[in-house]
């Protein structure tokens, strides 16, 4: 299932953004302190998952075709996913770390000015 992010300087700022404008709640993520990471809940996610985290770097400039939010797409092999993706055009953008209970994440520039990640659930989570 699809994961979609947001990526905000102010985590605070959009947690409430957000809960007024679709009603989701926020759960910090356990094991996801560093990034400030949050997890969303609402009916408006109709089943899919959300997450908000602090931004890494500098927000895009107003008007840039990149405002922010990132698609998450379940592969069987991080790794190997990330290269295939780093040898076909694509560029860094943070490479695979694990994450305790939720499993190998990576993130890739597609050569399109997009960003898309990828994750290997961890056994608890398949």
């Amino acid at each position: 299932m699809p994961h979609f992010e947001i990526h905000a300087s102010d985590v605070a700022a959009a947690q409430a953004f957000y809960a007024g404008l679709f009603g989701w709640t926020f759960d910090p993520m356990p094991g996801g302190e560093e990034l400030d990471y949050h997890l969303a809940t609402g009916d408006s996610l109709d089943g899919m998952t959300a997450g908000l985290m602090r931004r890494m770097g500098a927000a895009p400039p107003p008007g840039s075709p990149i405002r922010g939010g990132t698609m998450t797409f379940e592969v069987a092999d991080c790794d190997a996913s990330y290269a295939w993706a780093l040898a076909h055009g694509g560029a860094e953008a943070l490479p695979p770390m694990d994450y305790p209970g939720i499993g190998r994440c990576a993130y890739v520039e597609d050569g399109q000015g997009n960003v898309v990640g990828m994750i290997t659930p961890s056994e608890t989570e398949k």
